[in-house]
């Protein structure tokens, strides 16, 4: 199972990880300087282009999925299976259980992204970055932006409840279909696969779009040096400061790299699942 979900994650980070730094560098306090950057990148190949190709790290993600089956598999024999509850508890515990063990990864990823450097300079590296944060905030700066990941809980169980009840509507279709003898079985896996896709892009969407302020909340608290303590109190001085539109900054550049990535993400998964049970 772990090949499969690792497997499924990989495809998705390698393909979209350039807008992964776009989007934090938005969301950043230090918008306007990241925006211009970025907007040069386009044009000499500057930091976005050198960015290196995403590592193993990008495998953890199958933490989650790992987390999810299992709560999944238990919770049936509590709930009535494959129901609603199944699935936001499920998610839930999966999220719960990603965040705790690798929220000091994420917060490296965001200060290396969010390293600002002039042409020609050495940018830092990830264990220069790891003895700098424990050397100016000690163990503890390695859990920056924790509470507002698990705000983001919130996202990923209406991802998960609405990517269920879409796929569930699709295999009722299709175990329809398939009544039809005169149908040919290729059409009918490439149909799934597009069906697949779909229901990912569709619930990813909706889930980001409802619970995007924690995102920049989060990216606001990992900030080196940065003056936001707490989920709540960001919260409040962001928009008081720079309006509620702030909250929403980068949303566009997440949802062009996050529905691509997930479907791409979800759909590798059911594809990979399918052809081990055929």
């Amino acid at each position: 199972v772990s090949q499969r979900q690792t497997c499924g994650g990989t495809v998705g980070a390698i393909l979209t990880c350039p807008l992964e730094v776009v989007k934090t560098r938005l969301q950043s306090s230090h918008v306007t300087f990241y925006i211009s950057e970025v907007q040069l990148s386009t044009v000499n190949g500057a930091s976005v282009a050198r960015m290196a190709p995403p590592g193993p790290l990008h495998c953890l993600k199958a933490i989650y999925f790992a987390s999810y089956s299992t709560a999944k598999e238990k919770l049936s024999g509590v709930f009535e299976p494959d129901s609603t509850q199944v699935h936001m508890v499920s998610a839930g515990l999966a999220g719960f259980t990603a965040i705790t063990a690798t929220n000091p990864i994420w917060l490296i990823k965001t200060r290396l992204q969010l390293d600002a450097r002039n042409c020609g300079e050495r940018r830092m590296n990830a264990f220069e970055c790891v003895r700098r944060v424990y050397q100016t905030e000690g163990w503890r700066g390695f859990y920056r932006g924790m509470s507002a990941s698990y705000a983001g809980i919130s996202e990923t169980v209406i991802h998960f409840v609405i990517y269920e009840s879409i796929k569930r509507k699709l295999m009722e279709s299709r175990a329809q279909a398939s009544m039809d003898q005169d149908e040919d079985e290729s059409v009918r896996d490439a149909s799934d696969f597009v069906g697949m896709m779909l229901a990912a892009a569709t619930s990813k969407t909706c889930a980001t779009s409802i619970a995007y302020p924690h995102e920049v909340i989060r990216t606001r608290l990992r900030e080196e040096g940065s003056r936001y303590r707490s989920f709540f109190q960001t919260l409040l001085t962001v928009p008081k400061e720079e309006g509620y539109r702030a909250l929403y900054r980068g949303l566009t550049t997440h949802l062009v790299r996050q529905i691509p990535n997930t479907a791409i993400m979800m759909s590798t998964y059911e594809m990979v699942v399918y052809l081990l049970q055929r």
